[in-house]
């Protein structure tokens, strides 16, 4: 997978998702490469001189942050100079909007587990909306898990009365997760009840991603499904990404923070899609 095909949000999720001491010498390392992925998302691109100068740092430690970021997508380097990727670029003005939907996947994902029931097999993808859905299976027991992600392996497998059905397949360090021909191969030997699943972008009525293994993935866990839900908070409807999985009407229903505009609620009513708003002033309460 080349760097312009790995999700700006996924990879800039992880990197902010990873939790160590706040004061420990790794701790000041990830912030330090939060604002740096930050600085050149604002700029486009720098000189690797300016990022050593603007913090402070050697340029063997500005070289080792930029290849670290490289690794997982967010820049690219080349001769002295430092850019964000186009994936990056797609979602520039989203730079850690993540962190600040907190409230809004969290009200989501409270919505979705209302339709897991127990005694169901379900798909869940390696989403970040997703994995909000952890806190809330405990009372929809029992269940068969299914997903690709180790993150929502790591935070099921203690889980009682969960069976814990983990996809193998190739890993994708940037998204923490497993993805390709096994993996979708696997997924297509199995028939969920249902299945849970963000995307990156919703355009034209349809549902997007910027890679096209995930979407690979995604889909052959929406097409194994009986009943497919999409968790999407309202700034998917902002976003623009490359490929094309399914079209709206395709789910069974979308569930939806109470900041998506009226005017695109009703408009996917108007294709027949059921469309939940998730009320997040009282999810955040």
């Amino acid at each position: 997978m080349t760097a312009t095909q790995i999700p700006f949000e996924n990879a800039l999720e992880r990197l902010a998702a990873e939790q160590v001491s706040s004061d420990s010498r790794h701790a000041r390392q990830l912030a330090r490469r939060q604002l740096i992925a930050e600085a050149v998302m604002a700029e486009g691109t720098m000189r690797i001189e300016d990022l050593t100068e603007r913090f402070g740092i050697s340029l063997m430690t500005a070289h080792r942050d930029l290849d670290e970021l490289v690794s997982r997508g967010l820049l690219r380097k080349t001769r002295g100079i430092v850019s964000a990727t186009p994936t990056s670029l797609i979602e520039s003005s989203d730079v850690y909007r993540s962190s600040r939907q907190a409230d809004e996947k969290a009200a989501i994902a409270a919505a979705a587990a209302q339709f897991v029931e127990p005694g169901q097999a379900v798909f869940f993808d390696d989403s970040t909306t997703v994995l909000q859905m952890v806190p809330h299976l405990a009372t929809r027991v029992p269940l068969t898990a299914i997903t690709n992600s180790l993150t929502l392996m790591s935070a099921l497998k203690g889980m009682r009365d969960v069976t814990l059905l983990g996809l193998g397949g190739q890993f994708y360090n940037w998204c923490n997760a497993f993805m390709g021909p096994v993996t979708t191969g696997e997924i297509r030997r199995m028939r969920a009840d249902c299945v849970f699943l963000s995307v990156a972008a919703i355009t034209d009525g349809m549902v997007f991603h910027q890679s096209p293994e995930m979407v690979e993935t995604k889909r052959a866990m929406f097409d194994s499904a009986a009943r497919r839900i999409l968790l999407a908070d309202h700034t998917k409807f902002e976003r623009r990404a490359l490929h094309a999985m399914v079209a709206l009407e395709d789910f069974d229903a979308i569930i939806v923070d109470e900041g998506t505009p009226a005017a695109v609620v009703t408009r996917m009513q108007s294709r027949g899609v059921q469309v939940i708003v998730a009320p997040v002033t009282q999810a955040a309460g």
